[in-house]
């Protein structure tokens, strides 16, 4: 029997070794080491380049930030990530530059476009709640009230684009610039915005949802009438196919209208969007660009829809009272984080310097295809920081 005892010891130690060594190894790759080696590298990167330059939007062929104008709709991104990292690490110098990028976006309050939510509010919005800086209010509400201004009471949502053959486009990105309005509500700005942004949500549940919860990328209204003329899209393979990060757009878009709202409804359309989103995952869990084309090894993904989605799932986790249903969103949260956290989506560890690898932004224009993106990043790191904190948005 002692002998037994004996042989069962070293059995025993080493089942403790191998759990020790495990969770060990989960800590050295998980959202933690990922969080500080991305503030470090994000860091030198701010230091690096100059928002004179342009704002950093994806890696190109020469493995290099390619950049965009002040004025480009991703020109956010950067800076929020440097306040995200900020608020994580508690590093001076990512605040630092983290304002230095956020300053030189100051004239594009006024710009003429929806766009003001990503541009704005990831940068001045960021800025103001984690970088405790009150200047940068009233520059929000000012981003707020442009956005407010593109409102049509008789289509009932806001104008998207100001360009091409459209006459009153609305795309379902716009979704996401709906939490500028409904923060501006509540800190300052017209009480009116609030309505606004119902108005737009009602709208989109309207007429961008299909039958079987995907969505549509564009619907063209006729600016008098309101009614509708054309549903398509435009970065998507077909008018009839399931765009991924618009649906990821929807999703989060949503959640955080729930969120701020309290209304129904937009859970209830979070949630659906959602549970299509889950359902057309391929087997290594990341979307391919679009839900839709035949699809191969060839077939490019996009890592920041899987990002922006898991953010969106995790939003709903904390905002779903049955602890089943929250559990659920929470795990498929957590499963795109570790997806994306493997070595085959790691930019890092192919040399380059992002985060996130495999992101197409315009497939039909040829553009940003399987490249890290910026806004890729910005989400991913959105999504880890929930992972850890339980955070879940700017009124949480």
């Amino acid at each position: 029997m002692k002998m037994n005892g004996i042989l069962k010891l070293p059995v025993l130690m080493f089942i403790c070794l191998m759990i020790l060594n495990c969770e060990r190894k989960d800590a050295e790759n998980g959202p933690d080491k990922i969080l500080h080696s991305g503030a470090a590298m994000y860091l030198a990167l701010a230091k690096e380049l100059s928002p004179e330059n342009g704002y950093p939007r994806q890696v190109g062929a020469e493995r290099k930030w390619e950049t965009t104008v002040p004025r480009g709709w991703t020109s956010g991104f950067f800076p929020g990530i440097l306040w995200q990292l900020y608020e994580y690490t508690g590093e001076p110098a990512l605040a630092e530059q983290a304002k230095r990028w956020t300053d030189g976006l100051r004239e594009q309050t006024t710009a003429n476009t929806h766009d003001v939510g990503f541009m704005i509010f990831n940068s001045y919005g960021r800025g103001y709640r984690f970088g405790d800086i009150d200047a940068y209010k009233s520059v929000t509400l000012e981003a707020a009230a442009h956005l407010a201004s593109r409102f049509d009471p008789r289509v009932g949502a806001i104008r998207s684009w100001d360009w091409g053959s459209f006459q009153y486009p609305v795309i379902i990105d716009n979704m996401m610039n709906l939490e500028l309005l409904l923060w501006a509500a509540k800190n300052g700005g017209d009480p009116q915005y609030a309505d606004i942004a119902r108005s737009h949500a009602n709208t989109t549940i309207r007429d961008h949802i299909r039958e079987d919860a995907s969505t549509f990328h564009v619907v063209d209204y006729h600016p008098e009438t309101g009614d509708v003329i054309w549903k398509g899209t435009h970065q998507g393979m077909s008018d009839s196919s399931f765009w991924a990060r618009g649906q990821a757009w929807g999703i989060y878009g949503f959640s955080v209208t729930y969120r701020e709202t309290g209304e129904a409804v937009y859970l209830e359309t979070a949630t659906k969007l959602a549970d299509r989103f889950l359902e057309k995952l391929p087997p290594d869990g990341i979307p391919y660009w679009d839900f839709d084309p035949p699809q191969s090894q060839d077939t490019p993904k996009d890592a920041s829809a899987a990002a922006i989605a898991a953010c969106g799932m995790l939003n709903l986790a904390n905002l779903i009272e049955d602890s089943e249903e929250s559990e659920k969103y929470r795990s498929a949260a957590k499963q795109l984080i570790s997806h994306l956290s493997t070595p085959e989506y790691s930019a890092e560890a192919a040399g380059l310097p992002a985060l996130l690898l495999h992101s197409t932004g315009n497939m039909p224009a040829g553009t940003e295809i399987d490249v890290p993106i910026i806004y890729g990043d910005y989400y991913y790191i959105e999504a880890l920081r929930m992972l850890m904190s339980d955070a879940s948005g700017y009124n949480k």
